[in-house]
């Protein structure tokens, strides 16, 4: 049997959906993401008042957006490695290895934007 392409408003609201159980499976899964997530929140005051300006404000939240969407393909990349089995294989390892390393490497983008903006802000 042929399943059914939605489109327009219903595959809108069926993408939402999918979105909000992803978002519940990260949060319930991956104490990561809720530190993350956390992180988020506690950026946007914090971007409001360190930034110099409303552009500035975007970019340092952004910043840390960037890693918490790293961490969801992370988290992605484990589901879709762990689904093909438990046993251990090389290029299983290298798959997450990489997942990880990505999230490192996205950390590190509102770590230096963030202490480019203490900086501006306080020793400048």
């Amino acid at each position: 049997m042929e399943k059914k392409k939605l489109s327009g408003l219903p595959r809108l609201a069926a993408a939402s959906r999918n979105s909000l159980t992803g978002f519940r499976d990260a949060w319930r899964g991956e104490e990561a993401f809720r530190i993350e997530f956390t992180l988020l929140l506690l950026s946007i005051p914090a971007a409001t008042w360190i930034a110099r300006d409303p552009l500035h404000v975007a970019l340092l939240i952004a910043s840390v957006l960037l890693v918490l969407i790293v961490e969801v393909l992370n988290t992605a990349i484990e589901a879709a490695i762990d689904r093909i089995g438990p046993e251990r294989h090389e290029l299983s390892r290298i798959a997450k290895d990489l997942g990880s390393l990505a999230v490192v490497l996205a950390a590190l983008v509102p770590g230096l934007l963030w202490l480019a903006a203490l900086y501006d802000k306080f020793l400048a």
